[in-house]
């Protein structure tokens, strides 16, 4: 049986074949059916999250097998660069990483590092992992992966990171922005609707798009949401996360059964 070569980024295929929104959901609860079951609701992309929840490199191994299988993109936010987490991620099959907290230029060109191959990064090679098929493509195949389809996204999470976001968003290997609002107005002591933090936010959309490169959002699932990430400038958007999408449509369910009314019965 003849190896076919890797397949190109469904995030990447999204951003250039989708007029509207691209869009995603976190991914908080380490149960893979929960990653099937987004898919089918026609997510184009997941992003498993090893900052803010108990999700181990373990299972998200799993989620991100899964997510292959069902034709959305598995992106991995992980907590930090430490531990040479990134290219374990990555040669386990995950599309994209995502990294919190890149305020500066140097730290962007960190994650480069670590996220890209020689000689744009220091990456090493593990061709005999999922990411190159168990070794059944060839070498080159996995390298360009790597390095020309593989996501890596920066999030936005500080005044200093808002006002450098055109420098961010520009460094090679970079490929897109993705704005903290919770972290970015909690570090100023603001609300998020705060006109310093809005004029923050505009300066990061205008950033990214000054270097020719997206810039997403996390918020609500509505679809008045959904239209104000669209209205700032975003290109994607993350709508609400697993856990609360269950807990929404519990809620709604045990709403509508005991709104039900039942005949007065006859006591004898």
């Amino acid at each position: 049986m003849t190896a076919l070569p890797l397949p190109h980024s469904l995030f990447r295929a999204a951003l250039a074949s989708t007029e509207g929104l691209v869009l995603g959901t976190w991914i908080k609860v380490p149960a893979t059916e929960h990653v099937e079951l987004v898919a089918l609701a026609g997510f184009d992309f997941v992003v498993i999250d090893l900052e803010h929840s108990t999700i181990s490199t373990e299972s998200a191994y799993g989620l991100i097998g899964t997510a292959l299988l069902t034709g959305v993109a598995p992106i991995v936010r992980v907590p930090s660069l430490d531990g040479g987490i990134v290219p374990r991620l990555l040669d386990a099959g995950a599309e994209g990483i995502m990294v919190p907290h890149v305020d500066s230029v140097e730290e962007a060109r960190a994650a480069v590092a670590a996220a890209r191959f020689p000689p744009l990064g220091a990456r090493g090679v593990g061709a005999t992992s999922r990411a190159g098929a168990w070794g059944s493509i060839p070498r080159a195949d996995y390298l360009r992966y790597g390095q020309e389809e593989v996501v890596l996204i920066a999030q936005i999470e500080s005044a200093a990171a808002a006002l450098a976001a055109a420098e961010i968003a520009a460094v090679p290997g970079l490929d897109a922005l993705l704005v903290g609002a919770a972290d970015l107005s909690t570090s100023e002591g603001r609300a998020e609707d705060d006109p310093l933090i809005t004029q923050l936010i505009a300066r990061a959309i205008r950033g990214a798009q000054e270097a020719g490169v997206p810039i997403g959002n996390a918020g609500g699932a509505t679809q008045a949401a959904a239209q104000a990430a669209a209205d700032a400038g975003y290109a994607f958007t993350l709508m609400s996360n697993d856990a609360s999408l269950l807990a929404v449509g519990a809620s709604a369910a045990v709403a509508a059964g005991r709104a039900a009314r039942t005949p007065e019965r006859m006591t004898p």
